[in-house]
């Protein structure tokens, strides 16, 4: 079980604690200068939190060096060893252990079985994609047998369709392992393609955890609202209160007579082929519809869009950051 216990990532940043579910994917879903990083550099050992402890099975190892902790760490920038094969690579962990090499060659077979890395075994680094330098990282992660996998936002230097595919595998692939890992990103649909959990993070600081769907349908704040958004949420003040409405969650036809309604002016329009973006003015607000299929709504025309009841969150103005 790893604990954050009463920690202060930085100095002027609020105090939490989380415990992280033991063998599962925990994802934590941030901004940019959110503290994403420096939540991982302080699980791994390579940075010392402001204030509090970083706990391993109940064992306080705030001030353990990174190799006295069995944490694991993989980079967004991953890094192999340039000079030796796939499979000195992947093995290098073990040899560092001082297993056996018997048990050296039966880890590196079934790591690299289970990364699709079988028939590279004898190849250089550099002649690997992309994507298969990433899963080369991740496999010398998962031989270091840590208890704990850190992953910094792994996949963003990967194209789309490359992420896609490596993030259904890395799933099962984590699952199996039995590792408890914390997956950092700032992409939400990640939350749901791989987590069990979802770890919310603002200012160096917890905003809200649960599982992905709770924390999607039952925000917190608006800054949850918006962290489980892409785009954000669009925003509409009134008074003390803010309503909020996620993009995904606007129509252009009524679905009943709860629907709450709104006038919006089509600032701009774009598509991705599957998928219209309604650019509009809400009351002087910008907001983006997105919508389902290719949309011809002209520009500076005039529509009403809506959402259900359920899908209008509101919370005080003043708690709103």
């Amino acid at each position: 079980m790893l604990e954050l216990r009463d920690i202060a990532l930085i100095d002027e940043a609020q105090v939490f604690s989380h415990r992280f579910a033991a063998s599962a994917i925990t994802v934590v879903v941030g901004r940019n200068a959110s503290g994403k990083t420096r939540l991982a550099r302080v699980i791994a050992g390579l940075d010392a939190p402001a204030r509090g402890q970083v706990l391993l099975d109940d064992q306080d190892i705030t001030d353990s060096a990174p190799g006295q902790r069995s944490v694991a760490l993989v980079n967004q920038a991953f890094v192999n060893y340039p000079h030796w094969s796939v499979r000195r690579n992947l093995a290098s962990p073990l040899v560092a252990a001082g297993r056996s090499a018997a048990d050296i060659e039966q880890t590196t077979q079934a790591i690299a079985a289970a990364l699709g890395l079988s028939e590279l075994l004898d190849r250089m680094p550099q002649s690997l994609s992309g994507g298969q330098q990433q899963r080369l990282a991740i496999g010398r992660a998962l031989a270091k047998g840590a208890d704990v996998l850190v992953m910094d936002e792994p996949l963003v230097n990967l194209d789309y369709k490359l992420r896609e595919s490596l993030t259904s595998e890395l799933r099962t692939l984590l699952h199996e392992s039995g590792v408890t890992v914390v997956y950092t990103t700032s992409d939400p649909r990640d939350a749901f393609a791989l987590g069990d959990e979802v770890l919310l993070l603002a200012d160096n600081t917890r905003v809200q955890a649960g599982t992905p769907l709770m924390v999607y349908e039952q925000p917190a704040s608006a800054v949850a609202v918006d962290l489980m958004s892409d785009p954000w949420g669009n925003r509409l003040p009134e008074g003390s209160r803010l309503r909020l409405v996620r993009p995904e969650h606007l129509y252009l036809q009524r679905g009943d007579g709860q629907d709450h309604e709104f006038s919006a002016r089509v600032l701009s329009r774009e598509t991705n082929g599957s998928e219209t973006y309604l650019h509009c003015e809400v009351q002087g607000q910008h907001w983006v519809a997105r919508l389902d299929g290719l949309i011809d709504v002209p520009v500076d025309t005039s529509v009403a869009l809506y959402a259900t009841a359920a899908s209008v969150f509101e919370f005080e103005a003043a708690s709103v950051g």
